[in-house]
């Protein structure tokens, strides 16, 4: 016979009941559990997804994102944590995990705390400031190192360090690096190497767990490191493991290979800088003497321009030239009085001829004659003063100039315009030339008649002479 079936319940209603069971089980509302962190992962809406484990089972579980304020440190898979938080179920995915309120880290999480204690303690007392930091010697000679003088660190510090150069000189001091008195060695090591005068010291030690590296941690490591003169490098443990002594060095090394990498210049790069360096110091020298003495040919030349010297050179050269061009034009302007003068002498003569044929009739000017005479010579002889001596003919010309127009004034009394008024003419023949003389004509010649009023053209049919003989011409 078979048993009368019972009541029905969906999913949904028996994950709320359990949900409801745990969350008035007084025992799963707070607890807390001790596992390895595995399968973490960071929600961009800042909730913590996790994974607690231990040798033989699992629990999942998650922080939600307001609860982040409270911890202390991140979170990495593999971290052992103690875990504080309530149990639930997932009624959606019928699972149950831990719901994480804060986390502490197991077995270390003492020395956790304390480490974060006197950190932020030392960072107060300005510990940690940049501005004590002292460099590190670029090229340091004289290295102190303060670890233990047997193990992989001091190997690997001295190896690297005569690798990169083998003249340089380490001083070791062989201090305890862990266990009982490793606090007291330290600082003894840091404080005798200093009073040495070196140019670096590397303090530090090989990798290991956190109690293996904490003497590191300690407040009198950090206060020795601090008063310490000699600039200090922290080499201590591997990459991911940060001391104390870390924060309060002027230069911290992930290792100490690292450490004397960077303590120890590499000589061998160090002479091919300098002979570089040689190189170009002599070129830039060369270049420089090069432009210098560019420079001083330049400020030579414009010396020999602007001296006095070359000044007065110029002027003596400008003024030579003025005295050319001086007596350039001298010269000119006496040639053209000597042609003046000569037209001035053929005037006078032809003038003389006339005045002797109308004696009779300019006898009120007889005298005329002989002082112009007498002012022909005077002009002649000034005229063969002249060309002997023609610095003085600026001054000479000047006089005749003056005299000139005297004689144009007494000339305008006799022009030949004023005799062609009073009924005279003068003839010229084909060629422009004054005809002087009637001995000088031939039969049929052209001439040409000037009077005061016009000017004739005329031909000679016949001259006369003084014998008598006459020849007709006609206009």
């Amino acid at each position: 016979m078979e048993r009368a079936s019972k009541k029905e319940y969906t999913v949904s209603q028996v994950n709320r009941y359990l949900a409801r069971m745990m969350q008035e089980d007084f025992f799963l509302s707070h607890l807390t559990v001790s596992g390895e962190i595995s399968n973490l992962k960071m929600h961009p809406s800042g909730h913590i997804y996790f994974t607690l484990k231990d040798q033989a089972s699992q629990l999942s579980g998650i922080m939600f994102a307001g609860k982040r304020a409270g911890l202390g440190f991140r979170l990495e898979n593999g971290m052992k944590v103690l875990c504080t938080g309530r149990i639930g179920l997932y009624e959606q995915g019928g699972s149950y995990q831990i719901y994480a309120d804060s986390f502490r880290l197991a077995g270390q999480g003492d020395l956790y705390l304390r480490f974060e204690a006197l950190k932020k303690e030392l960072m107060e007392m300005g510990l940690f400031d940049p501005m004590y930091k002292k460099p590190i010697p670029k090229y340091a000679r004289r290295i102190g190192v303060v670890t233990a003088s047997s193990g992989a660190a001091v190997r690997d510090i001295v190896q690297i360090a005569r690798r990169r150069n083998p003249f340089v000189e380490i001083t070791l001091f062989p201090a305890l690096v862990q266990g009982e008195g490793a606090v007291a060695s330290i600082v003894r090591g840091i404080e005798r190497l200093d009073k040495l005068g070196l140019d670096a010291l590397i303090v530090g030690r090989g990798g290991g767990s956190i109690e293996d590296l904490w003497a590191f941690n300690e407040e009198a490591v950090a206060k020795a490191i601090f008063d310490a003169e000699t600039p200090i490098i922290s080499a201590v443990g591997h990459e991911t493991d940060t001391t104390i002594a870390d924060f309060v060095a002027d230069l911290r090394a992930p290792t100490p290979s690292a450490a004397a990498e960077l303590a120890v210049f590499d000589y061998m790069q160090f002479v091919d800088d300098l002979s570089s360096y040689t190189y170009s110091f002599h070129e830039r020298i060369e270049k420089k003497i090069l432009f210098l003495r560019q420079r001083l040919k330049e400020k030579e030349l414009k010396f020999s321009v602007l001296h006095p010297k070359a000044i007065l050179q110029g002027k003596q050269h400008r003024l030579l030239d003025l005295q050319n061009r001086l007596q350039n034009q001298m010269g000119k302007a006496l040639q053209s009085a000597k042609e003046n003068l000569q037209d001035y002498g053929n005037f006078a003569k032809l003038m003389e001829r006339r005045l002797s044929e109308d004696k009779a009739r300019l006898s009120r000017y007889q005298s005329f004659p002989h002082l112009m005479e007498e002012k022909l010579l005077k002009a002649r002889h000034s005229l063969t003063v002249y060309q002997d001596f023609p610095r003085f003919m600026e001054e000479k010309l000047a006089e005749n100039r003056h005299r000139m127009q005297l004689l144009s004034e007494q000339f305008d009394a006799l022009s030949p315009l004023r005799l062609l008024s009073n009924g005279y003419s003068y003839v010229r023949d084909e060629e422009g030339r004054r005809v002087s003389s009637a001995g000088k004509l031939t039969k049929g010649e052209l001439l040409e008649l000037h009077f005061s009023d016009g000017s004739a053209k005329a031909r000679v049919e016949e001259i006369e002479s003084k014998s008598g003989q006459i020849n007709r011409w006609h206009s």
